[in-house]
């Protein structure tokens, strides 16, 4: 007997009755959409758990799609090559050996209002009392964010740390960058930010927390004060070096002296007798020479 066709004899009075129960089709079966992606998931079959595998197919308003998973043994299939405009219904049985159950579809979702939109990326620069938040969308499956929702706008959530409970917000942010200036100096800030889509009737999963403290107001001349000290002894070493140049020069190319046997004037008769005595007559002859001529015959 076949374990996916249950024969139960129910014997009455009357007589012998038969009922055939076939394989019971999936459970909690659910089409979801994270980031524009478009995924269908579902359980098993109650009291079946080996030896299944599941066809699914999607459909939109106008045709059933030419996508599908066929005779998977996950408990899911991913529809995301789909165009992000539209309607869509998916549907799946289970199959076990030359038994199937029958389709079981979900409900209906349109991507543009029914996609969930993940948590941004946020990071921040502290400069003295000012902190820099940047926000990064996140990373759709079909096109981008601005692409699907072209005036979506940032909310921004921040409080000081330790102090949830009065968290101030800031709304309708179009700037991936957004700087809040005059906070309190040397005090830690935390922030979290969602994205709110018009066309969308759920906000953005938050951003994770993240914190930076900001500095003292002077900080911020910091680095100004430390570039007019290094210019100012830059400066000051040129106008050394023009003034004591030879003194400098002297020092790192000192002159050398000649031992005093080479500055002292010779006196050998030798020398003298050399130096004194007069230029002696080269005596030489003439020689020419004359080139044959082998043109004249």
């Amino acid at each position: 007997m076949s374990s996916l066709t249950l024969i139960i004899v129910f014997l009455t009075l009357n007589g012998a009755t038969a009922v055939l129960v076939v394989l019971s089709p999936p459970r909690n079966v659910r089409l979801t959409s994270m980031n524009m992606n478009l995924v269908l998931r579902w359980d098993p079959p109650e009291g079946v758990t080996s030896d299944l595998f599941y066809t699914s197919e999607c459909k939109n308003s106008v045709r059933m799609c030419h996508v599908g998973c066929v005779n998977i043994s996950t408990l899911e299939c991913d529809f995301s090559s789909l165009s992000r405009y539209g309607s869509y219904i998916s549907r799946v049985r289970a199959q076990q050996g030359a038994e199937h159950s029958s389709w079981v579809e979900s409900k209906q979702i349109t991507l543009e209002s029914d996609t969930m939109i993940g948590s941004p990326h946020v990071s921040l620069i502290s400069n003295g009392t000012t902190i820099e938040i940047s926000i990064k969308d996140p990373t759709f499956a079909i096109s981008d964010l601005r692409t699907v929702y072209p005036t979506a706008t940032y909310s921004v959530t921040y409080w000081k740390d330790g102090q949830n409970e009065k968290a101030n917000s800031i709304s309708s942010v179009l700037q991936t960058r957004k700087f809040l200036n005059d906070l309190d100096p040397w005090t830690k800030y935390c922030f979290q930010v969602q994205i709110i889509a018009k066309e969308n009737s759920k906000p953005s999963q938050s951003s994770s927390t993240v914190c930076e403290s900001t500095t003292g107001a002077e900080a911020v001349w910091l680095p100004a004060a430390v570039t007019f000290l290094v210019m100012t002894m830059a400066v000051t070493l040129v106008a050394i070096a023009v003034v004591y140049r030879r003194r400098i020069s002297h020092f790192l190319c000192p002159k050398d002296k000649l031992p005093p046997y080479l500055l002292a004037t010779p006196s050998s008769p030798l020398y003298w007798a050399m130096h004194n005595s007069e230029r002696l007559e080269e005596v030489y002859n003439s020689v020419k020479v004359i080139a044959e001529d082998k043109s004249v015959e």
